[in-house]
C-alpha cells in the first residue's frame, strides 16, 4: 500500500469520550465507520427498543451466528472501510472493541490503521453515563457493561496497544485540543 490516508480506530470504555473524539476526527473531513450500526440496523428490524440490554443481546447473537468469531463486525465493516480508504478518504472507525477486530484491520491495513485510546476515571465516566441525556447508565449498568465488554468481547486489548493514549479527564475543550493535536500530528 502506498496510500498516504489513514484509518482511525477510537477505543476506550463506555463513557470515556468516544463519541466526542469522533466528531472531532468527521469535523477534520474524516468519514465515519460506526460499527455499531450493525446492531441498530438488526434491531430495526426486530422492532426492538434501543437499550442497552438489547443492544448486548443483539451484539452478542450477532457474534454467537458468527461461531464466536469476535472480529465479525470488523469483518462486516470492513467493505466500507475499503471503499473510503481506496477512495484516497481518512477513515475514523467508532465503537472497534475487540482485540480480534483489532488485528483483523490491522492486518490488512498495516502502519495506514491506528488505535486512538480515550480514557477516563471510572467515576467521572459513570457520572458522566447517568447524566447524558441518549441512553443513560446507571451505575450498576456501567459496572455490568465494563464487566461484559471487557470479558466478553476482548474489549481491553485494542485500548492497552493503542498507537496514543488521551487522558479525557477534563472538560470537553481539553478532549477537543488534544484529539485536534493528535490529528494534526496523524495528517504531517
Amino acid at each position: 500500500m502506498t496510500k498516504n490516508n489513514i484509518i482511525v480506530a477510537v477505543v476506550g470504555l463506555c463513557g470515556a469520550g468516544k463519541t466526542e473524539a469522533t466528531q472531532i476526527f468527521i469535523d477534520n473531513n474524516f468519514e465515519r465507520v460506526y460499527f455499531g450500526d450493525i446492531t441498530f440496523e438488526e434491531m430495526k428490524k426486530r422492532n426492538m427498543e434501543i437499550n442497552p440490554e438489547n443492544e448486548r443481546k443483539i451484539r452478542e447473537e450477532i457474534r454467537r451466528e458468527s461461531n464466536n468469531d469476535m472480529a465479525i463486525y470488523a469483518k462486516k465493516s470492513e467493505p466500507k472501510i475499503k471503499a473510503l480508504f481506496d477512495n484516497g478518504k481518512n477513515v475514523i472507525v467508532e465503537s472497534m472493541y475487540s482485540w480480534s477486530e483489532y488485528k483483523f484491520l490491522k492486518d490488512i491495513y498495516k502502519e495506514h490503521f491506528k488505535i486512538l485510546a480515550i480514557v477516563t476515571d471510572r467515576d467521572l465516566r459513570a457520572s458522566r453515563l447517568k447524566n447524558r441525556s441518549f441512553r443513560p447508565l446507571t451505575d450498576e449498568q456501567v459496572k455490568t457493561r465494563d464487566y461484559t465488554e471487557i470479558e466478553n468481547i476482548e474489549k481491553a486489548g485494542p485500548i492497552a496497544i493503542a498507537d496514543h493514549f488521551i487522558v479525557n479527564n477534563s472538560g470537553i475543550e481539553d478532549l477537543q485540543k488534544e484529539v485536534n493535536d493528535y490529528i494534526s500530528e496523524l495528517l504531517k
